[in-house]
Parts: structure tokens; sequence; C-alpha cells
């Protein structure tokens, strides 16, 4: 692919020299575009896997209705023609008040799909979050990637494979930690029984003739991994529990999961320390006593307790009990750049964005996720505009009207 070289702000600040593939030829003037372009080229036990919540998706579609009724109010006669999406986390810059979500999917929806998305994260100037869940390992990543990489931990019942992890992430040099806690148990994801999808992955009827008929994602991902190595694995996991996709895996959920692990995470890790998975402000508070950085008001985009609350309906008392004490971030259903102005606007510091990047990867590799996070960019920019704020600090309440 054609490439040109621009300079690029790297993550420690420097001017770097860096060939950036060309921009993306795709047909998508939003996320709902890439969206339907990826389900196409998907075999629909993988789509539905990505897009869908949990038995009757009822926190899916609340996610949604959620953000819906927070309208806004905007200021005029006010001078945007300067304005900037830009802010900064932990100290450092960063292009818009995003980070890309930590998701499991994306090395199956691209070819070495975690190293695509993390690139186009570092040319567009956000923190890219990485799963343990990953099949690309957090060394590949760093190594062929770059940028602000933050890891995303699971805990195991044996904590000393979990501080391996931790230990590797420091080693690799990434900057943040994020632990997710929403997750003491496997999620009752019915529907991917229905297809077929699960892991260890199982050779059937009905996936074989869904493999087949999409090509484009067979010959495209699935035989390159095949021609390459093999079955791939979950690289990310500990040596002795790393095991191909098709073997039996060992769950990375653990229902002991308690305040003294975070007190130990905080021991052992020296930077950012990130809590994904609150909805209570109680809770928020009890991390912030546990050494916490920062939380993030999430119900994991709705994929596991079903009759979980919003994060957005509970995102207004959980910053005002915190009182600034701590960073809030908020993630889930935030499909547009306006969601992310709203979230920002309510007083969260950041959102996180996972789906939209992956309908990117899936349809162009790194372009095609550079082109879903430009896609959040140009619409902030445009909603700024509107409701007459120049800068992120401008963005405040006063600014939202509750439907």
């Amino acid at each position: 692919m054609q490439t040109q070289a621009i300079n690029n702000q790297e993550a420690t600040g420097h001017q770097a020299l860096r060939a950036v593939p060309a921009k993306s030829s795709l047909e998508a003037y939003n996320l709902a575009d890439l969206r339907q372009q990826a389900r196409k080229i998907l075999p629909k036990g993988l789509f539905e896997y990505v897009d869908r919540g949990t038995e009757n998706e009822l926190a899916l579609r609340t996610l949604r209705a959620a953000l819906d009724r927070v309208m806004f109010r905007p200021h005029v006669f006010v001078d945007v023609s300067g304005r900037s999406t830009s802010t900064d986390f932990f100290g450092k810059p960063s292009a818009m008040p995003l980070a890309v979500a930590p998701t499991g999917a994306a090395g199956l929806l691209w070819f070495d799909g975690e190293i695509e998305v993390a690139r186009a994260a570092q040319n567009m100037g956000v923190p890219f979050i990485l799963s343990t869940a990953s099949i690309v390992s957090m060394e590949r990543v760093a190594a062929e990637a770059g940028g602000r990489l933050w890891f995303q931990l699971y805990m195991w019942s044996d904590r000393h494979l979990s501080m391996e992890l931790v230990d590797r992430a420091k080693a690799a040099g990434y900057e943040a930690l994020i632990v997710t806690v929403d997750t003491p148990v496997s999620p009752n994801r019915e529907y991917n029984k229905h297809n077929g999808f699960s892991l260890p992955m199982r050779i059937s009827r009905r996936n074989v003739l869904d493999v087949a008929l999409h090509p484009r994602w067979f010959f495209n991902v699935l035989a390159r991994y095949l021609m390459r190595s093999g079955v791939p694995s979950l690289e990310n996991y500990p040596t002795s529990m790393r095991v191909r996709l098709d073997e039996p895996q060992t769950p990375f959920k653990c229902d002991s999961l308690n305040w003294d692990d975070l007190r130990q995470l905080r021991k052992k890790w020296n930077g950012p320390l990130i809590v994904k998975g609150i909805l209570r402000a109680d809770d928020a508070v009890r991390a912030y006593e546990c050494g916490a950085d920062a939380i993030v008001v999430s119900n994991h985009g709705g994929r596991n307790l079903d009759a979980s609350v919003p994060p957005f309906t509970v995102l207004p008392d959980i910053i005002d009990t915190l009182a600034k004490r701590m960073d809030v971030w908020v993630d889930g259903g935030m499909s547009r750049g306006s969601d992310v102005v709203k979230a920002i606007a309510m007083g969260a510091k950041g959102a996180l964005v996972g789906r939209g990047p992956l309908w990117g990867v899936a349809c162009d590799g790194e372009p095609g996720a550079r082109l879903a996070l430009q896609i959040y960019k140009d619409e902030m920019d445009r909603v700024m505009a509107y409701v007459g704020a120049s800068s992120v600090a401008a963005l405040d309440r006063d600014l939202l009207h509750m439907a």
C-alpha cells in the first residue's frame, strides 16, 4: 500500500518521522457504515460476538437509550475558530479525550489485528489498551506499533499468574495498567452457542458453512494464521496456560477477587492504575482509597450482567461523590463523537471506544481503524463548534439537558 512520510507526535512527546499507510478507500461516513460493511465481511458468529450483548440484551439496549436522553443546550456568539479536541491523560497529551478500549477480538477480525488497531491509535494520537485475551503478544504490539500503550489485566484465581503479566507489561514499557473487575464468572452469551462460536473453537457443520460463505475473511485472516503458525493462541496468557484457540482454555474469571488484590497491584505497579467496571459511587471511593489513579464507569459494553444499570445514568453521582479526587472515565455504546462530548461535559476525563475501531479494522486493517477514530474526531470537532466550546476544558454540564 502506498505510504507517505509525515511528522508524528510520539507518546513520549518527541518528534519522529514515521511512514503512515495511505488513507482508507472505504466509503464510510459514520461508524454505522463501517459496522454494515464488517457484517458482510465477517462470519456471522464472529460478527455477533463483537456486536451483541448477553441474554435478553437489555443492558445493550439501555446503553444507547441512556445516551440519547442527554441533549445539548448550545451557547451562541462564541468564537470557536480555534477549537481543539486535544486533552491530556496522566500528564501526557492526547489528540482526543478517548482511548481505544481493550477488546479480545481484533486479532480475529484482521490478521495481527491488535497491531493494526494500535498503529491506528498511535497515528491518531490516542492511547491503545491491549487486552489480556489478545492473540498478539504485548511484546509484539510494543515493538511493532508503539504509541501510548496501556495493558488491561484480568485476574486469575492463582494471583501469581496475573502478577507475571504485570511484570511483562512493565518490562515491555506499557504506561498504564487497567484491571477489569466486573467479570467474576463467564457471561451467558447464548447467541455464541447458537452460532457455534466458542472457546475452545470446535468445527461443526454450522460454523464451517458460516466461514465458507465469507471467503474474504477466510483467506485474509484465518488462512494466513494457519500458514504462518497454525491455529493462533492467546499470546498474553502465561506460558504454563498458553494453548491454541481450538484447545481447552483456562478461564480468566476470578470470583475470589477482593479489594486486597487492588492494594497488591498498587504496590507492584508504579504507573497509572485504573479500575474498570465500577457502577457505584461507594465502590469508586473504595478504589480511590486502595490507591487507584482512575476508574472506568462501565458495565462491560452490555456484555456481562444483562440487568446492569447503564454507566451514563450513574456517571454524575460517581463524579460528584469523588469530587475530583481521581479521574473518572466511562464506556459503553459510544457510537458517535457527540456521545464522547456528552461524557466529557458530564465531567468524565475520557471515554473508551471499542466496537468502532473493531469495525474499521475488520474492513481495512490499520487504515480502517484509523478511519473509525477520524470519524470520532470529526464528529467531536463539529459538535464542539455547535455547542460553543473551543476546548475540551470548556465542556461542562451547563451545556447538557436531560430529556
